[in-house]
């Protein structure tokens, strides 16, 4: 039932390995009580994945073109979700908020 809290639209604000920043907006989607899908429309592009979420903890896996990634959030107190992504094969990571939307 913790997940139930997660499903919805997401205002997106990131920034890149380089620094550079991004933003858009999610969509989650519940698939159970603790499993969803993700869609992020950023900075032009788009991606897909899958995402699960454990108490205060959530994470997704996706793809974006032919790269794969991963995305470990913290759920804040507000609804929010804070946290670092990285693409297979590159050294560092990225960060990222997501912010329900009213």
């Amino acid at each position: 039932m913790v997940a139930q809290s997660i499903g919805g639209t997401y205002t997106v604000s990131g920034t890149n390995f380089d620094g550079s920043s991004y933003d858009g907006e999610a969509t989650i989607t519940l698939t159970s009580e603790t499993t969803c899908t993700i869609h992020w429309e950023t900075g032009g592009s788009s991606s897909d994945g899958i995402c699960m979420r454990n108490d205060n903890a959530f994470s997704a896996g996706y793809v974006m073109g032919k790269e794969i990634g991963l995305v470990v959030y913290k759920v804040e107190d507000d609804g929010s979700l804070h946290g670092l992504w990285t693409i297979a094969g590159k050294d560092g990571n990225g960060t990222e908020t997501l912010t329900p939307k009213k």
